[in-house]
């Protein structure tokens, strides 16, 4: 794994796995880096990233406005395949979210991601495939698809094939954005306070 901290802390780009498909993953301070991985994908630069984390203290240190059950939706379902788009605050660069007032945050329940991201990240980790394309699930698949040009971490048994659910909890009323592993019935039960419409 040492080589994969490497070429993230040079500015490169890694394939990581994640509990739901697998990621392009890059230092998200590093414009370069971040610009690096648009290429790749052949991603529109208007799509926005999310920052990939490793504790509820980095989700708090991008983003302000919190709503005051954020730490217990933390507890209940991160590290885990959820996505929770907050209002970013100024440390957010305008490369990962377009310049926007949101930003999305991800903590991929996958041990050794995790330790990548803890020592490397903020790490951008969006799906690794061409734009447009199925998200990623077999590693050699992606090694192939991006030319053999990035190294990385091969777990496909790790994979479950079924994307996070995003919750943007950035304006007003909850909102699920995209349906994922966890339903808005999931979410309630744990934290019943999430004012969804």
């Amino acid at each position: 794994m040492d080589d994969i901290k490497k070429v993230l802390k040079e500015g490169g780009a890694v394939i990581l796995p994640t509990e739901t498909v697998y990621g392009l993953f890059a230092q998200a301070l590093n414009q370069e880096a971040v610009r690096w991985v648009y290429q790749l994908k052949k991603r529109p630069l208007s799509k926005a990233m999310n920052l990939n984390v490793a504790s509820l203290k980095e989700i708090l240190a991008y983003s302000q406005n919190q709503p005051p059950y954020l730490e217990k939706l933390y507890r209940a379902f991160l590290p885990g395949p959820l996505t929770i788009i907050l209002e970013a605050n100024a440390k957010v660069p305008p490369w990962i979210n377009s310049g926007g007032r949101s930003v999305g945050f991800r903590v991929p329940r996958h041990a050794e991601t995790l330790e990548i991201i803890r020592e490397t990240g903020p790490l951008i980790g969006p799906s690794a495939n061409l734009s447009g394309d199925e998200s990623g699930k077999a590693f050699s698949q992606i090694s192939h698809n991006f030319n053999q040009q990035l190294i990385g971490l091969a777990d496909d048994s790790a994979i479950s094939g079924l994307d996070s659910t995003v919750l943007d909890l950035s304006d007003g009323p909850a909102k699920i954005l995209r349906q994922g592993a966890l339903t808005q019935a999931d979410l309630l039960a744990a934290v019943p306070e999430i004012p969804f419409k």
